[in-house]
């Protein structure tokens, strides 16, 4: 893990951070009524589909985290969830975020923090 740290890491506390994202919401599902054997009545249901991303990380070690509910999962994205956990980083550390490697994780346009490392 210390050749994937930048220079500036040298000397500083290091935080393991873990990362990770999941698609949140309601979709609608099959609607059962109650029926004469035989028959297929209609019924209607909820067609409707809505949901958002919960981008979330840990810091096992310290038992803190840091999350954000976004609308979509892309580089954009990402980028904010990086700064909300450079802010939550402890001030004169360094973190390495381990993250499982989705499109955006690797993704040339991730500008992440002076005090994260990325490790996919």
């Amino acid at each position: 893990m210390k050749e994937a740290l930048p220079a500036t890491a040298n000397g500083k506390p290091i935080e393991v951070w873990f990362q990770d994202e999941a698609r949140i919401g309601q979709k609608g599902t099959l609607t059962r009524i109650w029926a004469r054997i035989g028959s297929r009545p209609r019924a209607p249901r909820d067609t409707r589909y809505e949901w958002a991303y919960l981008f979330g990380a840990v810091c096992p070690e310290r038992a803190v985290g840091a999350a954000l509910v976004m609308p979509y999962a892309d580089s954009e994205a990402m980028n904010l969830h990086l700064q909300e956990i450079g802010r939550a980083v402890t001030p004169g550390s360094h973190a390495v975020l381990v993250l499982d490697g989705a499109g955006w994780h690797t993704s040339h346009t991730l500008d992440p923090p002076d005090n994260v490392t990325l490790l996919c």
